[in-house]
Formats: structure tokens, sequence, C-alpha cells
């Protein structure tokens, strides 16, 4: 049937409190749902492995996992490859102002589209179907959200979207970033949902912050850089009087429904304060590198903060972010036993907060709503819940994402996309790549 779908041959990788549970056997799906999943003998698959019915996908004993999600994207960001680049980068400040700044007000809702639709398919091949972006195009405030919506539902994919409120510009578009961000939320589905984002406390009146709360409201949160750079807590004494989190305290805009960015200079009374707020952190190491602002200090962080990782836009390669977060922990000194917790700890936090927006995100357990991705990985050691995080660790995040499952149907089969067309989405997104080019010249 068309809507049924057979997985064989896999080790399933279920989610049950905060363990994962791997075990040989078959995915039964049908209309958007795991109806049922059926253990089989590892050993007899291994005497005839291509034994499956007529209609199956054989998966020849790769493994299955719940879908990846990117906590913390700049959708925008993807058309910004070779651009023709003017004045200096030698500080971080800089780099916002003739880089990041430039693009943002560069961008019109054809380039906001094209980054999109590249953002979409880079999204589903590293197997990440649930995206929670912070956006930005500064002359194109209004229905930007919407925009990026109506792409990202096209290939199936899930969203919690915010627009970047700043003052930076002028305190009306300002205000109509606010409004922008409220005019989403009125807009709310099954499939996106909406925050309250924020650029930085360096770029945000308390006007604007004070506004901020009064559109607040239990059921969102806002999404925000948090002390990326060391200029962000300088500056924000210099404009404001108060660090970053302070601010955020002082006109109550921290819940358990928020996401802070980065959190690379955080002082132990912020993470107090962040305690206090029960919001989240999200780190996006490649962009800390890649920016040279220093690295989270993650033996310093208070073990109940939910922690969450995000790419800063730099690529949708969420493997890749958690592989190198276990590698910067350990070369911070942290024993393999303690980085593998921190792992373990992130990949069961980013299931209690993506449920805070999506309560059918799945555990890959019978009844649960058919969104998985198959890796290219076959186990060469038996694997078990006593040692699942080693084969994570050095085996699925070293591997390509061969196939994706999103309600039901493959939007990425055997590496082929099974709906988008690649070379027209390349071809049209590179149509509105040479326009920003351009515009930066």
């Amino acid at each position: 049937m068309k809507n049924n779908i057979t997985i064989e041959n896999a080790w399933i990788c279920s989610v049950i409190d905060s363990e994962v549970l791997p075990f040989f056997g078959d995915l039964l799906v049908s209309e958007g749902v795991i109806t049922k999943i059926r253990p089989k003998s590892f050993a007899s698959f291994q005497k005839n492995p291509t034994k499956v019915g007529k209609d199956s996908y054989n998966a020849f004993g790769r493994v299955v996992t719940i879908p990846q999600i990117n906590f913390h994207d700049h959708i925008y960001s993807r058309l910004a490859k070779g651009l023709p680049l003017k004045g200096k980068f030698d500080s971080f400040q800089n780099v916002l102002k003739n880089l990041w700044w430039k693009i943002d007000r560069a961008l019109d809702l054809e380039m906001v589209k094209a980054c999109a639709q590249v953002a979409a398919i880079d999204s589903i091949q590293n197997g990440v179907t649930y995206i929670f972006d912070h956006h930005s195009s500064q002359s194109k405030i209004e229905n930007s959200l919407q925009t990026i919506k109506d792409i990202l539902g096209e290939h199936k994919l899930r969203g919690v979207l915010c627009f970047e409120t700043t003052d930076r510009n002028s305190s009306a578009d300002a205000i109509a970033g606010l409004a922008e961000n409220v005019l989403f939320k009125n807009s709310d589905s099954k499939d996106f949902r909406a925050m309250l984002g924020l650029h930085a406390s360096f770029t945000l009146s308390d006007e604007t912050l004070l506004e901020a709360r009064k559109a607040l409201k239990n059921d969102w949160g806002i999404h925000i850089h948090v002390a990326e750079d060391e200029s962000d807590n300088k500056l924000s004494m210099e404009y404001a009087g108060a660090l970053p989190v302070s601010r955020l305290k002082k006109y109550k805009l921290m819940n358990d429904r928020s996401i802070l960015v980065h959190g690379v200079h955080l002082q132990q009374k912020d993470y107090l304060k962040i305690l206090e707020g029960e919001s989240a952190l999200a780190f996006c190491l490649d962009s800390n590198m890649n920016n040279s602002v220093g690295l989270p200090q993650f033996a310093k962080i208070p073990d109940p903060i939910p922690l969450l990782v995000g790419t800063d836009g730099m690529h949708a390669n969420i493997a890749d972010s958690l592989k190198q977060l276990f590698l910067v922990a350990r070369e911070q000194g942290l024993t393999t036993d303690k980085a593998l917790a921190l792992i373990k700890k992130i990949y069961f936090d980013q299931i209690t907060f993506v449920k805070k927006y999506f309560n059918d995100f799945p555990s890959l357990l019978e009844k649960d709503r058919a969104d998985f991705v198959i890796w290219d990985y076959v186990p060469p050691t038996p694997i078990s819940k006593e040692n699942f995080w080693g084969h994570f660790i050095y085996g699925m995040l070293e591997s390509r994402i061969i196939s994706v499952v999103q309600k039901g149907k493959f939007l990425m089969r055997d590496f082929q996309f099974t709906d988008a067309n690649i070379d027209k989405i390349r071809n049209e997104s590179y149509v509105q790549g040479e326009r920003v080019y351009n515009a930066l010249k």
C-alpha cells in the first residue's frame, strides 16, 4: 500500500525513559504511524541477509534512530559562500558588521526562499527533520517567517521559527521584528511553532525587552544569542548597565521553553540565573571556533541546565557537531566517562525540550509518529543498551545518513531524494546567490 512501509533487518534504537534500547527487527509503518515493531533473530538474518518481503526496505543490519534536531540554525546564511568581503574581520564585532549585518540587510524574500530550499536539502541529507531557526532579513521582515515555513513544509520538515528582533537598525525595525514573531505565533500549526526571537543583549534596548516581555506568554519562549563573545558582556554593560543574563532576568524573559545560544562567556552567577529561569543552553562549537570567540567550559556548567546542540547556520550536520563537542570536552580534560555522560545528557535533554513544542516527537515505539533516520552504519560488534554510546560516538556520528522517513514517508531513500528536484533547487538557488553576491560587491 502507498501509505505503508516496512523496514526490515534493522537495529532499532528505541528510547525508553533515559535509555536507548537497541534490538534487531522490523518496523511496520502505516498512515504515518509505527504500527508494529517486530523483533527477530540477528543470527537468522546473517544466514540469509537478502530475505525480505516483496515491498520491504532492507536495512541490511543498519541502525535506525530518532531524527536529528538542529536547535540553532540560521537558514538565512545558506547563500553566504564565497561572497566578496570588504572591511576588517579582526574581531567578532567586525565580523558582524562587515558580513552578517550586510547580508541580512541585503536579503529579500526571493533570496530567503532560496536559503530555505538549500537548508531543507542540507538538513534532510544529514537526517535533520526538526529545525529551530533564528531568522534575520532586516530589510524584509514582514512575512519572512511564513516564507521559510512554506518551503520547509514543502519538504515535509517541522520547524520552530523566530525572527531576530534588534534595535541595531532602528527602534521601528525592532517593533516590526517583535510583530513578525507574534504574527507567526498566531499561525501555529501541528508542524510549525514559534519562538520569540531576539538578537543579543548589546543590540536590544530596555524598551524593546519590555515590549518582548509583554508579548511573551507561558506557551512559548525566547531564542537569543547570549555571551557568544566577551564583547556581548562588555557592550551590554556599557549599553544597559547589566550583563545579558541579568537583563533577561530583569524582564522575566527566561522560561523552560527558551533557548540561550552559545554561552561561551557566561559567568558562574549567570548560570545560577539560567537555572532559576529554567532555560536551555544551545552550543554551536563550529561557529565559536570560526569566529575565534572561545569555547564553553563544560566542566563549569551546572548539571541541571538543559543542554542542546545547533550549527549556527554553518551547516546542517548535527552528527558532526555532537562528535566535535565530545572531542572538545575530552580536550578540556573531562574523562571519557564524563564526556560520554555529557553526550547522553544532551541526547535526552533534546528529546525533553523538543517535546515542549512537538509533544508527538517519537521515541521509536509502537503507536509513535513514524519519524526516523537510517544510518549507513552496520555495527561491527554486538550492540546493546550497555555499549550503545560507544557505537553512537565512534560509529554512527562518523557515518552518513542513508535514508530519512518523516511521518511514514521516505524523504530520502538510499541517498536519493524521493520528491525534491535537487538540480532545479540548486539552479534556482544559484540565481538568488548571484544576486546576494552582487549586492555585496
